[in-house]
């Protein structure tokens, strides 16, 4: 069973939530702003009538995110002051305490996520690296351990463009993962990802080694405003694959989008190349690339604004050794991140999307250095 001091500790941490996410000062600000919808013509601009029911909305999940902590806590006191009086077990003040630890835990994180862009949606794209096969399937498992983690918090995810790999796997996907906070928690996953393991690939099953590299976005919406200069756009089409309706492999759907992207600051040029297959229809798929070229323009500017740019063009780095973030290594059952040491033994965990340990871990270590760029 816990202690007094354990207890004291989860209300000490309830306290300090309520003056650094400044709780009554965001309770006026809510009432101040939920008055502005209340305006009789608040819908005649519908743009600026969304924006400000995010605002409302964005507020009242931090007031409701720490009523709840609130509320565990209180009832995790009431639960420790029953179990004296033998009303309550010690295991089911045990299990309060793990339910609002987790909870104030969690609230913790996410006050660290501060930074532009940290609440918004993510694109997240996966490259294999080099060695055929083999990484191509190492694509595919990642793949799958972020669609899992996407589907564990309850993220919507969407699949715009994919190229299978040659025997087995994916050489690419790019992918939206839509909710709150999917950019501010998944950024720490941009990098190379390196496996090592007994390869089922191989005949004489030796020990192989590939990589695959994560990029991820920030995925703007209608209400952020990012220039797209028309005169730089160039569109191809193509012949989508896969399986589909009887268009698929007889109607150009696909899209292909470049863009001659020109820093503002030493002039370089550089092609961005985006493609969509999401759709069966062309008009979509050309909706959807837009919509992934402002997020790349944005993440650019963000990232400039940030003077963080040496850090979005690490993915001009080879895909080798020395570059990687995390390591995953099969037989000796160890998952270790290169940046903050964290590690677990529970590989499988890992592969079906339990990555929460190396996020917390990236968020403790690197947040507030990040806050002070």
């Amino acid at each position: 069973m816990i202690t007094s001091d354990q207890l004291k500790d989860a209300k000490d941490r309830v306290e300090a939530l309520h003056r650094y996410l400044d709780i009554d000062a965001k309770t006026m600000q809510l009432e101040e702003e939920q008055l502005r919808t209340q305006d009789p013509g608040f819908w005649d601009d519908a743009k600026r009538a969304e924006e400000q029911m995010k605002k409302v909305k964005g507020i009242e999940k931090w007031i409701v995110g720490y009523k709840e902590v609130k509320l565990l806590t209180d009832e995790l006191e009431l639960a420790f002051d029953f179990c004296k009086d033998g009303m309550v077990t010690e295991e089911e003040v045990d299990e309060a305490y793990a339910k609002a630890t987790d909870a104030i835990e969690n609230l913790e994180l996410k006050n660290m996520l501060r930074q532009e862009g940290d609440a918004m949606s993510c694109v997240l794209k996966i490259n294999s690296g080099a060695g055929g096969t083999e990484s191509q399937d190492w694509a595919s498992m990642l793949m799958r351990m972020y669609l899992r983690y996407a589907e564990a918090h309850g993220y919507k995810t969407t699949i715009s463009h994919l190229q299978d790999g040659d025997e087995a796997g994916i050489k690419t996907v790019t992918m939206e993962i839509e909710g709150d906070y999917a950019f501010g928690y998944l950024k720490c996953e941009n990098g190379v990802h390196r496996l090592v393991r007994v390869s089922p690939y191989n005949a004489q099953g030796k020990r192989m080694t590939s990589f695959a590299s994560v990029f991820v976005t920030p995925l703007v919406d209608d209400t952020i405003e990012v220039y797209v200069d028309p005169s730089k756009i160039s569109w191809d089409l193509f012949r989508s694959g896969g399986a589909g309706g009887q268009n698929v492999n007889k109607v150009e759907t696909g899209v292909r989008l470049r863009y001659q992207y020109v820093d503002p600051d030493t002039g370089e040029e550089e092609e961005i190349l985006i493609e969509n297959t999401e759709s069966r229809k062309q008009l979509e798929n050309r909706e959807n690339a837009m919509r992934l070229l402002r997020s790349q323009l944005y993440d650019r500017a963000l990232q400039k604004r940030k003077a963080e740019q040496a850090k979005i063009e690490a993915g001009k780095k080879k895909i080798e050794w020395g570059s990687q973030i995390r390591s995953y290594v099969f037989d000796d059952r160890r998952v270790k991140d290169h940046r903050t040491n964290f590690q677990t033994s529970d590989v499988n965990g890992v592969m079906d999307g339990n990555i929460d340990g190396f996020i917390k871990a990236y968020l403790m270590e690197f947040s507030e250095a990040e806050a002070q760029k």
